[in-house]
């Protein structure tokens, strides 16, 4: 289990120097995910530990929201001065994720070969 705990904090690591070494616009966690997942698509499997880890990890993942809740709180002067913007890209974000979603989901759909009457009770 310490060697799947490692293991994230190596991949968060890796994302984190490369970041700041380059100064790519993309988040050192962001980076370092994706360097899990091309790990993962290495080895074609999830070992168990990691699994058990991120299972814990994601049961407790509403924990993670409080640090950006006291950073919305510290900022709201800001965010009152900036409404709208926000506001806009909320809306737009939303109905783009909503939208990319539908698409990937009958993309899936197609590829495994089901059909449409098939999907349907």
């Amino acid at each position: 289990m310490v060697h799947a705990i490692l293991a994230l904090l190596v991949c968060q690591l890796l994302g984190e120097v490369i970041v700041r070494a380059t100064g790519i616009p993309i988040p050192g966690p962001v980076l370092g995910t994706f360097f899990m997942l091309v790990a993962l698509a290495a080895l074609r499997e999830v070992p168990e530990p990691l699994n058990a880890v991120a299972g814990v990890l994601l049961s407790h993942l509403s924990l993670l929201f409080v640090p950006a809740g006291v950073g919305v709180i510290l900022h709201v002067a800001r965010i009152r001065a900036e409404w709208l913007p926000l506001l806009v890209a909320l809306l737009v974000s939303t109905a783009v994720t909503i939208v990319v979603t539908a698409l990937v989901f009958f993309w899936v759909l197609r590829r495994m070969g089901l059909q449409e009457s098939e999907s349907r009770p």
